[in-house]
């Protein structure tokens, strides 16, 4: 699959600012795969690492969620 991310020469922003989208797009990849697999993702946040749910339910990954085994 050939991603092609917009950038141009007259760009006024970083030189590699085409990695900010890059992310933004990896993560958005990673919500719509667990979405389709009923699973969750993790990512870290200013208050340390978080799982977030395909319902939008959002805790700290230390937390048991109910009914869930480690």
């Amino acid at each position: 699959m050939n991603i092609v991310l917009d950038h141009n020469e007259e760009s006024k922003g970083r030189k590699f600012e085409w990695v900010d989208k890059w992310v933004k797009m990896t993560g958005e990849r990673a919500k719509i795969d667990a979405k389709a697999n009923n699973t969750y993702i993790i990512y870290n946040t200013e208050n340390g690492w978080v799982r977030e749910y395909p319902d939008g339910t959002i805790i700290p990954y230390d937390q048991e969620l109910e009914g869930e085994n480690k």
